[in-house]
């Protein structure tokens, strides 16, 4: 039988006890950095940092109400604690309470400037709520997240929205798939402007993104680009622009490639429902269904449910071509929905209670991004059964062909 060293907790070995809860915490041992983190807390009454760690142990256990109380104590006894406002933020941001958690990213932002992170989060509060004119210059803090996720061309010159009637303009990829094939839509408004565009796409959406009326370059290490005048992050594009909502192009501005149509025209059946359960190799629990079989209510009211995925050799042209071969497209938030807006086709999109992401607003079952889409929320988080209930109801009650 193994001996807890930090049964009692003194002045003697509180430090090595949090030095011990750090290190689980680090490990993924959220359960147990939990219960040491509230023994510390108890022998430590007046110190913020362990209940901020507390906190942030419990929102990763998705103990939603502890942890709210966690990172309130730790503010209770440090008021000017940024990181936990920050994290407090993102607490109510995730659950939903997005009015709440503003004026904490604001105030933590007043007292740290440089948490990008915040500045972040506020964008997309902004940003979900249409207000692009706060949201935009506020989203540049994604410029931060590290190249893994967004880095920069070998090139000088960043375009920051001067005129391009005659020049040359590089855009360069970031960020998901998803991503990708949501803001694709901005890159003609670049070439209507007068701009020599090119677009650095990934290998799989290359194809995909062919007929955008741009010259496509797909992203290897071996690729040759002159030097252009200006180069922007794709996602850049629409706040220099000056993109409002109304003005969100919004009809479909993607296709299947011809070969890859006559590759997937015995695909499906007249009338099947492409679906896209799960997204990436390790995909988000919050993002995805248990499992395929939650949808069987919704075949047994006689949808004919289709698995969409690439096949071993293909790319996302290959899924589009797939889905203009459908009917109807129920996907969670993958970059799947994304496609199947581009591709204005019907799409029934699956949405978490727990971090709904920005782009899907809140509190409206349709989305300006995507007008063939139909938002199907969570009304409780981790309730997917209560969303396949509406699905039924919804396919039931559709207009019959």
């Amino acid at each position: 039988m193994s001996i807890d060293p930090f049964a009692t907790l003194t002045q003697a070995n509180v430090m090595a006890a949090v030095q011990h809860a750090a290190a689980l915490q680090t490990a993924g041992r959220l359960a147990e950095a939990a219960d040491l983190w509230a023994r510390i807390a108890a022998a430590a009454p007046g110190s913020a940092e362990v209940r901020f760690n507390l906190g942030a142990v419990l929102l990763g256990l998705e103990r939603f109400e502890a942890a709210e109380q966690a990172f309130r104590d730790a503010l209770a006894r440090k008021p000017d604690m940024a990181a936990a406002l920050h994290r407090l933020g993102n607490l109510l941001q995730a659950t939903g309470r997005w009015d709440e958690a503003e004026p904490l990213y604001v105030q933590a932002l007043r007292l740290e400037p440089q948490l990008w992170r915040a500045r972040l989060d506020l964008a997309h509060i902004h940003l979900g709520r249409g207000d692009y004119r706060q949201g935009w210059p506020l989203f540049e803090a994604r410029r931060s997240l590290g190249d893994a996720h967004i880095d920069a061309p070998p090139f000088p010159r960043p375009w920051q929205g001067e005129p391009l009637a005659g020049r040359s303009i590089l855009v360069w990829p970031e960020q998901g798939f998803g991503d990708q094939i949501q803001f694709a839509r901005f890159v003609p408004g670049l070439a209507a402007q007068g701009a020599d565009v090119t677009l650095v796409a990934p290998p799989e959406l290359s194809a995909l993104f062919a007929d955008l009326g741009v010259r496509v370059v797909e992203r290897s290490a071996q690729m040759a680009l002159p030097e252009p005048d200006y180069w922007t992050w794709l996602q850049s594009i629409p706040g220099f622009l000056g993109t409002a909502p109304g003005a969100l192009p919004a009809s479909a501005y993607l296709s299947a490639p011809a070969d890859r149509r006559d590759r997937w025209r015995d695909f499906a059946p007249k009338g099947g429902v492409g679906v896209m359960w799960q997204g990436r190799a390790t995909p988000n629990p919050h993002r995805s269904l248990p499992a395929f079989g939650i949808l069987r209510p919704l075949a047994e009211a006689g949808a004919e449910l289709i698995e969409l995925s690439p096949p071993p050799d293909g790319d996302f042209a290959d899924v589009a071509a797939q889905m203009e071969r459908l009917d109807l497209i129920v996907s969670i938030d993958t970059a799947a929905a994304h496609l199947a807006g581009a591709l204005g086709k019907p799409c029934w999109i699956l949405l978490p209670w727990f971090n709904a992401d920005w782009r899907w607003m809140q509190g409206r079952a349709d989305s300006p991004w995507y007008p063939s889409a139909r938002l199907f929320r969570q009304p409780a988080h981790g309730d997917w059964d209560s969303v396949v209930a509406e699905l039924v109801a919804a396919w039931r009650a559709r207009p019959s062909s």
